[in-house]
């Protein structure tokens, strides 16, 4: 099937054609493995960080904090390949 004939008269694609095409970019399973790795993240960065305490606590909850901002953008990132992949056809 062609891209353009599974776009409707309007220009949107209708529900059961972009759930069931396994070429387009699969966000929803993204967006559950971005959240699973930042509440494992945030957890445990919050338990190690409260347990010591102290600057090196405080230090563990700046690397949190970063490591959850790297988690979305390597998320983003692959989204935005995938994106890529499906508009040129691959």
């Amino acid at each position: 099937m062609d891209r353009d004939d599974r776009i409707s008269d309007d220009g949107s694609q209708t529900e059961e054609e972009t759930s069931d095409d396994p070429s387009t970019p699969n966000l929803l399973s993204r967006i559950l493995v971005t959240w699973i790795e930042l509440i494992v993240v945030a957890i445990t960065g919050g338990l190690a960080g409260a347990s010591i305490g102290g600057p090196v606590g405080f230090i563990l909850s700046l690397a949190t904090a970063l490591l959850t901002v790297a988690i979305v953008f390597h998320n983003v990132n692959e989204l935005i390949k995938e994106w890529l992949r499906f508009g040129q056809g691959g």
